[in-house]
């Protein structure tokens, strides 16, 4: 039988996931660093408030990559603990992803400083 859905449950485990993530990952660390600091730094833009929100929403992007990236990375090392071709292939995978959505950020960045310029 199927648990009954709880919202509190949920994000507990999603918290717990957070934590995690943030306590074993090195580059999800820097990931949120990142965030943060570009977050506080765009609050003080004298860019619209829609422009704002824009940025830091752009932002998010590759700290959720940066989440399955390493979700992905989990179960690789749990169902693959030997190296074998496929694993390497999932990992890498997910790495590019997490580089791919980095040009996210840069792109509206260096967007809205040529817009606003």
């Amino acid at each position: 039988m199927k648990p009954k859905y709880s919202f509190m449950k949920n994000f507990k485990y999603a918290r717990e996931g957070f934590k995690s993530v943030f306590l074993n990952e090195s580059s999800f660390k820097l990931q949120v660093l990142f965030f943060v600091i570009f977050s506080i730094v765009a609050l003080f833009l004298p860019y619209p408030i829609w422009a704002k929100v824009f940025i830091i929403a752009s932002m998010l992007v590759p700290v959720v990559v940066e989440l399955l990236n390493s979700a992905i990375e989990g179960v690789v090392d749990l169902v693959s603990p030997n190296f074998h071709e496929l694993a390497k292939y999932a990992k890498d995978a997910a790495a590019a992803a997490v580089m791919v959505s980095i040009v996210i950020p840069i792109m509206v960045w260096v967007g809205f400083i040529i817009y606003f310029w």
